[in-house]
């Protein structure tokens, strides 16, 4: 009778034991399962961040290619909003250039042909002046415009008006010099034959128009070229108001910064097409001039 009890004792033991060790292999079982499926999520994952890194990259190399294939079907098909910045731009160019000319060639003739007390001292300050920069006067200009300003009450702030006056400060400096340099390199004997002649100091002056014309002329394409690129004193006074000042310059900092890589791009190009005229206008003068 006892070694009946002993033996079913010993039998519950063994049940009880290999029961566990069924139950640790389950749960072994079930570990390894669920790291398996980890490691093919994970991997999973891995090939799913490869693949969209590499059509990532497929894109970003795509970027600027189909930047320059939009930008040209901007231009090509007249695009009303792009055009419209360009003729902006000229217009406020071709205004400034104007009106700068008119003030600096007369000036820079009288300079040329007299000698007076200062002269040197006017020449360097020209030339000082040539190389300053536009947020320079348009930081100047903005303190005189604005309504707390000395001519807040003329409201020229943010108007085409501000560009121009600030356009004409810009390259006044610039036609002036250079309408100097074009009348000293002349012949000295011409002033001393209208002299001789008789000619009054209007005379002389139109007379000096006459025989540098072509120099003068480099002079006034050199000022717009200047006025035509500039872009701070476009932003500080225009404020790059859409369809009112918004401007070549303005508008590819504003368009890049928006995202619209294409359009910045398309004035980018339009830009570089005026510059390359004005070269050659440039250019054509000054083989007149030799």
């Amino acid at each position: 009778m006892k070694f009946y009890k002993i033996s079913i004792i010993i039998f519950f033991l063994c049940f009880i034991s290999l029961q566990a060790e069924v139950e640790n292999e389950i749960l072994n079982l079930d570990s390894s399962i669920e790291t398996d499926s980890i490691y093919v999520e994970s991997v999973s994952e891995n090939s799913i961040s490869i693949i969209e890194t590499e059509n990532k990259e497929i894109k970003n190399n795509n970027f600027f290619i189909d930047a320059i294939y939009s930008s040209f079907k901007l231009i090509i098909n007249f695009d009303n909003s792009l055009f419209y910045v360009v003729l902006t731009s000229l217009k406020v160019s071709l205004i400034a250039v104007v009106i700068a000319s008119i003030i600096s060639i007369p000036l820079g003739v009288i300079v040329a042909l007299n000698n007076f007390l200062g002269k040197n001292f006017l020449i360097t300050c020209l030339n000082t002046l040539m190389a300053i920069p536009t947020v320079v006067i348009g930081l100047i200009l903005y303190g005189l415009l604005n309504r707390q300003g000395l001519l807040g009450d003329a409201g020229l702030l943010y108007t085409p008006l501000a560009i121009v006056i600030g356009q004409c400060i810009l390259i006044i400096p610039i036609i002036w010099n250079l309408s100097i340099v074009a009348i000293t390199s002349s012949d000295p004997r011409l002033k001393h034959k209208c002299t001789l002649l008789g000619a009054s100091q209007i005379q002389v002056i139109l007379i000096y128009f006459s025989e540098r014309r072509f120099a003068l002329i480099a002079a006034i394409v050199t000022g717009f070229g200047r006025a035509i690129g500039e872009v701070g004193i476009a932003m500080m006074l225009g404020g790059n108001i859409e369809g009112f000042t918004r401007t070549m310059t303005t508008a590819i900092a504003l368009e890049t910064n928006k995202g619209s890589f294409d359009f910045a791009l398309g004035l980018g190009f339009m830009l570089l097409v005026i510059a390359f005229f004005v070269n050659i206008i440039l250019h054509y003068f000054q083989l007149k001039i030799k």
